[in-house]
């Protein structure tokens, strides 16, 4: 794919500096998404020594790769230094806050964030191992020969790759419903997202010879609804499209274009849908889940964040299940994959002929923003990991905090957004007689209301690694993290992790033992909501 978008990986040997050189600071943050930005920026704020290593080029994960329209479920609960943020950004609208914006108007935040705050940033560091002292990180070891020691680390990693160093227990995958006793976790064939009608899944239709589409397994999964597994659910892109003539760059046919790839969409679009999955929405005629990020440019055009909608669109179904546990070559091979799967799905949309008309003319009107990903060739270069390794800790989050009939008694945080969870595969089913293709996992539940995040959410469970905080990989079932993975929620865990590592260096205690009366009244003292 560099022919197309130069610049654009996961990893690339080129990126990791040579140096035997060893460092050290009072807190060592791993991973420049959201959560690691504001923990060291947070740190920087409370006097402590700090470094954040991040394993790639860009900062700020999710918030600056294309989530430009924020996933808040409640607002009031957005606190402290997240709740800033969005009044930052706003403020390069002159708005007094904003929750949808472009991308590079969330880089010139972060970036002067970690500016202000003198935060010391090395890129292009991938951690290869992990040296323990007893039950305490001593040592990180990274790529090229840099060497790190520290007092308190932090894993704000999307993947959790230091907790799994560090022996930290955790797990991939989802529960059974009978785990912890939930409703809506393990395997779910449910109706949003989903295809309403049938849709033939073999190559040659009704030919069973001919083999099934890529991507659609041989197993009638609605026998097994709720059962366990470790499949997580499917990654994308969150795209900056434009419809304006003077910044919109054209889609372009992948290299690798695999034509089979996109059958399957092809039948889907041809055929009748039902309210929810027709993707061309009132009289607009723009597609679903392009959504719109305010302001419009000069002219009176607009940009988006685009993200998935429908049972056939930029989710590369069943691609992601190896990514939590894949190495660093393994996981290039797997970003790269899902890079010409979607540009291969909007050339498709926009120039297939047998995609009906009025399809082709929407996709055709929009494009990449050419002032957008500058240094990618315009395309996000943050692959939204929507789930991987998950701690497993004292206090696992489940559906039972979200549904309010459980309550944590050390709240750190809130939570309030839906159990969502993305589709995870497809597979074939007999229906009449008749083999038609379903999707498997989604689910779109709202929560009670907002819900406390307990402080051992985020620390290893007793016995385990004493200097370690994981603000994204917090320990949760699949299903309750569904809830807990938005940015603003790991914006606000990254201050958290600071404000517990000043207590733990302070009573030099491990991160288990930190009072929590006193790291609330820090919290409360930082303008964060609590409940």
């Amino acid at each position: 794919m560099a022919e197309i978008f130069p610049g654009l990986h996961y990893f690339a040997e080129s990126w990791i500096p040579k140096q035997a050189q060893a460092l050290h600071a009072q807190m060592v943050v791993y991973g420049g998404t959201s959560a690691g930005v504001f923990a060291a920026v947070a740190a920087r704020r409370l006097g402590l020594s700090t470094l954040l290593l991040h394993p790639g080029k860009h900062l700020g994960g999710m918030t600056t790769g294309g989530l430009g329209w924020t996933d808040y479920g409640n607002k009031n609960i957005i606190s402290g230094m997240a709740r800033q943020f969005y009044r930052d950004v706003g403020r390069l609208y002159g708005h007094d806050e904003i929750w949808s914006f472009e991308p590079s108007a969330a880089t010139k935040v972060i970036q002067r964030m970690l500016e202000e705050a003198k935060v010391p940033v090395r890129t292009g560091a991938y951690i290869e191992s992990v040296t323990m002292d007893g039950r305490r990180i001593a040592l990180m070891t990274m790529l090229g020969g840099l060497q790190v020691h520290g007092n308190v680390f932090i894993d704000a990693t999307y993947e959790g790759d230091l907790l799994a160093l560090a022996g930290v227990t955790h797990t991939v995958g989802r529960e059974s419903n009978a785990t912890y006793g939930e409703t809506l976790n393990g395997i779910q064939v449910r109706n949003l997202h989903q295809f309403s009608h049938p849709v033939d899944p073999y190559v040659r239709p009704g030919d069973v010879g001919s083999g099934l589409l890529p991507g659609i397994m041989d197993e009638d999964l609605s026998l097994r609804q709720g059962q366990g597994d470790g499949r997580v659910q499917a990654y994308c892109f969150r795209v900056c499209m434009t419809d304006d003539p003077a910044l919109r760059v054209d889609w372009a046919r992948p290299r690798d274009f695999n034509p089979e790839n996109y059958i399957l969409a092809t039948r889907w679009f041809q055929g009748e849908k039902d309210a929810y999955n027709d993707q061309l929405r009132g009289s607009s005629g723009v597609p679903a889940k392009f959504d719109i990020l305010a302001p419009p440019t000069a002219g009176g055009f607009h940009k988006t964040d685009t993200n998935n909608h429908g049972p056939v669109s930029s989710d590369f179904i069943g691609e992601s299940w190896d990514w939590p546990r894949g190495n660093y070559e393994e996981r290039e091979r797997i970003f790269q994959k899902h890079v010409s799967y979607q540009t291969g799905f909007y050339w498709h949309m926009a120039h297939c002929p047998e995609i009906p008309e009025r399809y082709r003319d929407a996709y055709t009107r929009w494009g990449l923003s050419r002032d957008e990903f500058t240094t990618t060739g315009h395309w996000p270069h943050q692959l939204y990991v929507r789930e991987a390794r998950r701690l497993i800790s004292d206090y696992v989050l489940t559906e039972h905090d979200c549904r309010l009939t459980r309550r944590c008694p050390d709240p750190v945080a809130m939570g309030s957004y839906a159990m969502d969870s993305h589709n995870c595969c497809r597979f074939s089913k007999m229906d009449g007689g008749q083999a038609r293709v379903l999707n498997e996992g989604d689910v779109q539940v709202p929560c009670a209301g907002p819900y406390g995040i307990s402080y051992r959410s985020m620390v290893p469970r007793s016995g385990e690694c004493e200097n370690l905080l994981v603000p994204v990989c917090v320990s949760a079932s699949h299903i309750a993290y569904g809830s807990v993975r938005m940015e603003p929620v790991f914006m606000a865990l990254g201050e958290v992790a600071a404000h517990a590592a000043h207590c733990v260096l302070g009573a030099r205690c491990a991160v288990q033992a930190v009072d929590y009366s006193l790291l609330r009244s820090r919290l409360v003292a930082a303008g964060m909501v609590l409940g």
